[in-house]
């Protein structure tokens, strides 16, 4: 059975000038203004479509890290990662870039890269965005 989260937007006027409001329906965390100006210049205390997508891949991607690390025997003291969602007007989204830092006791640079590609490529929003390019700077950290 399929779980369900849903978000709704209500938005007022054109494009350009006009402004909506995104609620988070399922979790209550909050409604949050969004217009085209924050998406497309600066964000001026406002979000975008594609800084909603880069909090659901950061957080994706450090969830199916940390059920990889987890399968191969380590528990990750910290996963600190962030999602840069790249938006070319008239365009589209062009990709994602994930940035991580861990700190995993016992884990050697080559699993950890390893298993950090694998979660990249196999996380939920990673394959919901195969239709961009997707990227990955990962550091490990020593604990």
């Amino acid at each position: 059975m399929a779980i369900i989260r849903t978000a709704t937007t209500t938005w007022e006027g054109n494009l350009s000038s006009g402004e909506g409001r995104v609620n988070l329906d399922t979790s209550e965390q909050g409604t949050f203004d969004v217009t085209w100006k924050a998406r497309a210049e600066e964000a001026d205390y406002k979000t975008s479509p594609e800084e909603l997508i880069a909090a659901a891949h950061s957080s994706c991607f450090s969830m199916a890290l940390s059920h990889a690390l987890g399968e191969a025997g380590y528990t990750a003291e910290e996963i600190r990662t962030s999602a840069s969602v790249s938006f070319v007007p008239g365009e589209g989204i062009k990709g994602s870039e994930l940035s991580l830092s861990a700190r995993i006791p016992g884990i050697e640079d080559e699993e950890f890269q390893r298993l950090a590609q694998g979660a990249k490529d196999g996380c939920p929003v990673s394959l919901a965005l195969a239709g961009i390019e997707i990227t990955l700077k990962a550091e490990l950290i020593q604990a």
